[in-house]
C-alpha cells in the first residue's frame, strides 16, 4: 500500500472498486476470501473485512453468511423488487407490466449529456408505458449514453427489468439509484398515455442510477398515476 491519508479500509475499498469496475469479477461471481485479498493487497484480514462490510452496506457487494462475498447480480426479480418502490393504494406490492415501448436517438440535452458523460453525442431515449392491474399507470423516459451500450438499437428487445440488460450488455451493474420525487400536472403526452384528463396531477420521480464505479449510466423520469400506485420507501 502506498502512503495515503485515507483510512486503510477506505483505501482497500477503492482498490476493490477499481478492480470491480475493470471487470475482474463477473456478476454473481465470488470474490477471493478475506485471507486471499488481505495477502494480495498487503493488509490485515480485519481491514479487508471492514472494507467488504462497508461495501456490502452500500450494495456494492453481496455478503452471504457461510458462503462468501459476491459481485451483485441483477436477476429480473432482484432488479424489480430492489429498485421498484411502487405499491397499490392499499399497500400491496405493485410491479407494473410493460405495455408499450420505443427506443430512439434524441439530440443532445446539456444537463442530461453532462450527467451521463456523453459529451455532445446524441443519446438514447427509452420510452415505456406500464400498466398496473390493467390500467396504464406509469410513463417512463430513460436516457443512456450510446457509448456505454454499443449493442442497443431501436429494435432491441429489452427485458421488463432494464437493469438486467445494462449488466449483461453494457457491463454496468447498477448499485445505487437516487430518486427525487415531486408532483406536477401531467404533460399532454403523459396524460394521453395514462388516459387522464388534461391537467391531472401526477407524481414525478426523477432518478439517477450509478454503477460500481460511481458512473451515472441512466437518467430516468417517471410519471406515476396516483389513482393506481403509491411510492413507498422504508427507512431503517
Amino acid at each position: 500500500m502506498t502512503p495515503n491519508p485515507s483510512p486503510l479500509y477506505a483505501q482497500v475499498m477503492q482498490i476493490l472498486r477499481d478492480r470491480m469496475a475493470a471487470g475482474e469479477w463477473r456478476a454473481g461471481q465470488a470474490l477471493p476470501s478475506e485471507f486471499a485479498l488481505a495477502d494480495e493487497i498487503g493488509v490485515s484480514q480485519g481491514t479487508v473485512r471492514k472494507a467488504l462490510n462497508a461495501m456490502a452496506a452500500e450494495n456494492l457487494l453481496d455478503r452471504r453468511q457461510g458462503k462468501g462475498t459476491f459481485m451483485p447480480e441483477h436477476t429480473p426479480q432482484r432488479a424489480l423488487y430492489h429498485f421498484f418502490r411502487l405499491v397499490r393504494p392499499d399497500g400491496t406490492p405493485a410491479l407494473p407490466e410493460l405495455i408499450r415501448q420505443t427506443i430512439t436517438r434524441v439530440p443532445p440535452e446539456p444537463a442530461l449529456n453532462k450527467a451521463l458523460g456523453a459529451g455532445r453525442r446524441q443519446i438514447w431515449k427509452i420510452d415505456r408505458v406500464r400498466a398496473l392491474d390493467g390500467l396504464p399507470s406509469l410513463v417512463e423516459q430513460s436516457y443512456l449514453d450510446p457509448a456505454a451500450f454499443p449493442d442497443l438499437t431501436p429494435e432491441t428487445d429489452l427485458p421488463n427489468a432494464l437493469y438486467t440488460y445494462y449488466q449483461a450488455h453494457g457491463g454496468h451493474t447498477v448499485v445505487r439509484a437516487t430518486d427525487t420525487l415531486g408532483a406536477e400536472a401531467a404533460p399532454p403526452e403523459v396524460a394521453k398515455a395514462l388516459n387522464l384528463p388534461k391537467g391531472t396531477a401526477v407524481m414525478l420521480a426523477e432518478r439517477e442510477a450509478q454503477d460500481v464505479a460511481g458512473q451515472t449510466i441512466e437518467i430516468r423520469r417517471s410519471w406515476i398515476a396516483t389513482r393506481t400506485a403509491r411510492y413507498r420507501v422504508t427507512l431503517k
